[in-house]
């Protein structure tokens, strides 16, 4: 399944299932097939994916840290991190926010 975010003040913004679930769970949204996010939640939303992207970062360097300072191999991350996947979504996220339009999914 995938996930197709639509506003009328963007292009459409498409995610794989994991990826869209995992934005729609960190900004507290239901990974439901249709659902919306008003303009009233998109600053939360954008502080929320804002902040999970520091919490990874943060544990990422902790791990890579600590592996180093124990003389273990450097630690494997996802190809793609949460920043690379939230960016675009948080550009859509405040561009809808400042024309005060909604997006949506699975309409």
């Amino acid at each position: 399944m995938l996930f197709k975010f639509k506003s009328n003040v963007t292009g459409d913004l498409i995610m794989l299932e994991p990826n869209g679930k995992r934005v729609l769970a960190i900004i507290g949204k239901e990974a439901s097939p249709k659902g919306i996010i008003t303009p009233e939640q998109m600053p939360s939303a954008i502080a929320a994916l804002e902040q999970a992207v520091q919490t990874e970062e943060t544990e990422h360097r902790a791990a890579v840290d600590k592996a180093n300072a124990e003389g273990k191999p450097t630690p494997q991350f996802e190809a793609v991190s949460l920043r690379q996947r939230a960016v675009p979504f948080v550009d859509m996220l405040k561009r809808c926010s400042r024309e005060g339009k909604e997006i949506v999914w699975g309409v």
